[in-house]
């Protein structure tokens, strides 16, 4: 992932930055995106996606990003605290998880239920834990990318 700055605007005591990420893939897909992070908040301004993005895939997305725009805003977390939020970089049962993961959400396709929904069951997770957790899996290897041609 890259993070660069765009410009920044100042008023008073305050200001606004706008950052561009990109994201690369090794399957060749990519994303960009505008940010902007002000005192306390971060706007995905806009999102360029080849192939396009799903709103499952826009949620963790936006988890990828938030850890590597506090670090290029300089924000340092408080001795303990996860960059970027509350969740967890590596799940429980980590890469020996994922498996489990990948069996549930076929299952879950081959049945026509929610593939998402079951991983949630399975896992306690969640939706936004779960499709972390989906993510993590598919960058394995271990299901195929999200917008596979059929």
């Amino acid at each position: 992932m890259s993070v660069w700055p765009a410009w920044e605007v100042r008023e008073g005591e305050r200001s606004t930055r706008w950052l561009h990420v990109r994201l690369a893939f090794r399957d060749g897909a990519t994303i960009e995106a505008l940010a902007s992070v002000g005192e306390g908040w971060v706007g995905v301004e806009d999102v360029q996606a080849r192939p396009a993005l799903a709103l499952e895939d826009l949620a963790v997305f936006a988890d990828w990003i938030e850890g590597p725009l506090a670090q290029a805003c300089g924000i340092e977390p408080e001795p303990g605290e996860d960059v970027g939020g509350t969740h967890r970089e590596e799940p429980p049962g980590g890469r020996a998880e994922w498996p489990v993961v990948a069996r549930t959400y076929r299952a879950a396709q081959e049945r026509g239920a929610d593939p998402v929904l079951a991983v949630m069951d399975r896992t306690g997770y969640s939706r936004r834990g779960a499709l972390r957790l989906i993510g993590r899996t598919r960058d394995a290897g271990l299901l195929s990318p999200r917008h596979a041609r059929r």
